[in-house]
């Protein structure tokens, strides 16, 4: 470029960059709206529950299975890190409406699918980009809203608890950028 010999090239920036969380009402608005609206496809009410919920990320989500689904009597829970994690109601009984959906389950491609999100592909799970345009479709932004749902979870709860049950590995920079009352917490066993 400086000898002329091609011409001028920019080359866009993206921010690597959590977008700004959306504020909590909205969240929880959005949240009601999923677990509410049977207008909405139940396959996208689920994915953007786990996320607006669990501050799970979409990657996360697929990977998913029907075993990590847990039915302990009259109570749900969701594998998503040690121990399982309890999934409250409304939300549990949308994801065993989920489970006993048929045409969820049971794609051409993938009849007898272990994935929550089977995918079209046979004994793959659905894509990433897939589940985002569902989300986008019903109006869940899923970046902003995990990054709303993790930072809340962090300031209710301490965040080592936080990581550990739900399967993140770093949740301590999230608590102080959020201001979590938290910070003191030593992680353990405090039973001695």
């Amino acid at each position: 470029m400086k000898t002329n010999r091609m011409p001028a090239l920019t080359i866009p920036v993206r921010s690597t960059r959590n977008p700004a969380p959306m504020g909590q009402h909205h969240r929880l608005a959005a949240l009601q709206r999923l677990v509410t609206d049977e207008t909405l496809p139940l396959r996208s009410r689920v994915a953007g529950s786990l996320i607006l919920l669990y501050a799970q990320p979409v990657s996360r989500i697929v990977r998913l299975t029907i075993d990590d689904v847990l039915h302990d009597g009259d109570h749900t829970l969701l594998r998503l890190g040690e121990p399982p994690t309890p999934v409250p109601e409304p939300l549990a009984g949308l994801l065993r409406a989920y489970l006993a959906d048929g045409d969820n389950m049971t794609t051409p491609a993938n009849p007898a699918s272990g994935w929550l999100f089977p995918g079209r592909r046979a004994g793959q799970a659905m894509d990433t980009g897939s589940i985002h345009d569902l989300l986008q479709e019903i109006g869940v932004p899923a970046q902003s809203g995990r990054t709303a749902a993790i930072r809340q979870l962090v300031l209710q709860t301490p965040p080592p608890v936080v990581a550990q049950a739900l399967g993140y590995h770093h949740t301590s920079r999230i608590a102080a950028e959020a201001g979590s009352p938290w910070s003191g917490y030593a992680p353990g066993d405090h039973s001695r």
